[in-house]
């Protein structure tokens, strides 16, 4: 050992350990080390104790938020308590209440968003689907002497009717976003009985409402929404003012209904883009001459008035992306191709002519306006084409 060495373990007070000892010392450490990081992944799974840390950090200014801690929150079914004053206040701002509104608040959660909007309008409509949740928020708006103008519908809120309103407030599980923006936008009457609709989404969710033709993110819910509404967005929300803390931070959005809603049959229109975003990247000739396809629409067309499957209904990931099958058809299909390939082949020619004749045979959905899908179903329409 040299004269350096040992002035610095005097310097530190170390005395020397024997090898086995010494081993035996990082083993201990090691396992502490394991047993600490395991105990903090526990705490950070904790939404108690994420909320008394976050309260401890920064003085109560952030998750400081009144919450009910004899339940636990489901991450499965999308509980996310927002819980930074700040945010709270913007949003009950920025939704631009008047004394006179009935406010549509989805998933109130226990009312840290309730009680701020009950201050500035003059009846709130909750609807949310656990009764944990609805007796908390209940209680909440019992203690602030509000209880009179809450009220709460127990319910799925894409089952529940909803009952009419002029703003919808709504922190909702990213994974029931589209079904429930559909249903706000394409479930109400024309023109539109509400003002707006203020939605905190998951932020890449939100920027595909926002995308336009020609954006790798343009898909067919942007279209669909982009018809009934503007898409404003506000803010984003960083996923650490939510207890627990989710995986990805939020974007709050503003959905403003059209006054100029084009005439078309919706229901047509819904799917009509259903069928040209089937395959958003390839050409609508390559799309529609696909046999399948074409039986499907001969099949609609014979059978006036036949029922779709409006989009609010399809099934969505976590992102909002659509899911969609080519090659999956109507058994009716099938054997339209089989006992009746003169007339598939005939309708066939007709479909492609109709694109050839207002140059849309070697157009992407993707790189489509709005105006140009309109002009498309309308040339569809005059020639006997249906969607539905």
């Amino acid at each position: 050992m040299t004269r350096g060495s040992a002035y610095l373990r005097r310097l530190l007070h170390f005395d020397r350990l024997p090898k086995a000892s010494f081993s035996s010392f990082l083993r201990s450490q090691f396992h502490l080390h394991l047993r600490t990081k395991a105990a903090r992944r526990r705490s950070d799974d904790d939404p108690d104790d994420r909320h008394r840390r976050d309260n401890a950090g920064d003085g109560g200014r952030r998750g400081g938020e009144h919450w009910d801690r004899s339940f636990r929150l489901d991450k499965g079914r999308g509980q996310y308590l927002l819980t930074n004053p700040r945010v709270l206040d913007t949003i009950a701002r920025v939704a631009g209440l008047r004394p006179s509104d009935t406010v549509l608040e989805i998933g109130p959660g226990t009312g840290n968003l309730t009680a701020r909007l009950l201050q500035s309008a003059r009846r709130v409509v909750a609807v949310e689907i656990d009764p944990r949740m609805v007796d908390s928020v209940l209680s909440r708006a019992s203690r602030l002497g509000v209880d009179d103008r809450l009220t709460v519908i127990t319910g799925d809120a894409l089952k529940t009717a909803f009952p009419d309103f002029d703003i919808c407030v709504a922190n909702i599980p990213y994974g029931i976003s589209s079904p429930l923006i559909a249903k706000l936008l394409f479930s109400t009457s024309r023109p539109s009985s509400f003002r707006s609709a203020v939605l905190l989404l998951q932020k890449e969710f939100a920027r595909r409402l926002v995308a336009v033709p020609g954006d790798s993110e343009f898909n067919r819910l942007a279209a669909n929404v982009r018809l009934m509404a503007t898409v404003e967005l506000l803010m984003d929300v960083s996923k650490k003012d939510f207890v627990p803390c989710p995986k990805v931070d939020s974007t709050l959005v503003r959905l403003q209904p059209r006054t100029d809603v084009p005439e078309v049959d919706l229901d047509e229109w819904l799917a009509f883009t259903r069928t040209c975003f089937s395959r958003k990247n390839k050409t609508l000739g390559a799309i529609f001459k696909q046999k399948k396809r074409i039986a499907e629409l001969l099949g609609r067309s014979k059978s006036e008035g036949r029922s779709t499957k409006i989009f609010m209904e399809q099934k969505q990931n976590d992102n909002g992306a659509e899911e969609t099958d080519d090659d999956k058809c109507d058994d009716d299909d099938d054997d339209l191709l089989e006992q009746n390939a003169s007339e598939v082949s005939s309708f066939k020619e007709k479909v492609v002519g109709i694109l050839k004749s207002g140059g849309f045979e070697g157009k992407r959905p993707s790189k489509i306006s709005n105006e140009e899908f309109l002009h498309l179903l309308q040339l569809f329409n005059q020639n006997g084409v249906q969607f539905r």
